[in-house]
């Protein structure tokens, strides 16, 4: 394992996977972001380092079940001469599951104070926890498979999969904090889940969408909504300077 660390290939591989797996935990940051910010203000903290490090054992645990993941691709059933996997019903339950999830938020959040105060009952802590877990999971077939595709050693991938948690853990604070304090990057986010949940759906069908256009389509609507808010706030300045 020490002769594998001295290679020059071995950390270009790690950088590169890392990378990615910053990349793909981008949608997993967002969720837990809306997720967490139901919780009183001094939970979130602890329920994102609890959620995130439960998630990093069980991505840690894939990776080691390398053989499990490899066969979760052989059919199981068909349905009209189309084959189902384990992997499609895991994708499609799970963007089933962030599509039901966003649109009650979004839901939610149009209805505006008067749905607020008449739904006085809050989310638990460990209920958070383990959607935050749970939707890991699904989001950790992409991650693992994309590590098992690049790389062929097990230590890099998991030295990889700790990096780019560790990394969402110092990060996932600020988006969750960004987020609340924005409404509409808040809806926009949400949107970005909806839209997620939606490739999760069709890609448990077969349907290949590349992400890439995903990520840019997030990317552009991000960076307009900044100008956005910076226009807003010049405006804010104007007026109160009057």
């Amino acid at each position: 394992m020490l002769e594998l660390f001295t290679q020059p290939e071995t950390y270009v591989s790690l950088l590169t996977l890392t990378f990615l797996e910053i990349v793909l935990g981008i949608d997993n940051i967002i969720f837990i972001s809306i997720l967490t910010g139901k919780l009183p203000a001094e939970s979130r903290e602890k329920a994102r380092i609890i959620g995130l490090s439960v998630a990093l054992i069980f991505r840690i645990l894939l990776i080691l079940a390398i053989s499990w993941i490899a066969g979760l691709v052989e059919p199981l059933f068909s349905v009209f001469s189309h084959p189902v996997s384990g992997r499609d019903l895991i994708l499609m339950s799970g963007g089933l599951f962030l599509i039901v999830k966003s649109t009650l938020e979004i839901h939610e959040k149009l209805e505006g104070d008067e749905h607020d105060k008449s739904s006085n009952a809050a989310p638990g802590f460990w209920n958070i926890i383990v959607q935050i877990v749970l939707l890991d999971l699904v989001f950790s077939l992409d991650s693992v498979i994309t590590a098992v595709g690049l790389v062929s050693h097990i230590e890099i991938m998991i030295v990889a999969i700790v990096i780019s948690m560790i990394v969402m853990i110092m990060f996932a604070g600020r988006v969750s904090d960004f987020i609340h304090k924005h409404p509409t990057i808040k809806m926009l986010a949400l949107s970005f889940l909806l839209m997620i949940g939606l490739l999760l759906l069709v890609e448990g069908f077969h349907v290949a969408v590349p992400k890439g256009y995903v990520y840019f389509a997030m990317l552009f609507s991000f960076a307009v909504e900044m100008l956005n808010i910076k226009m807003r706030n010049k405006n804010k300045l104007k007026k109160d300077s009057k």
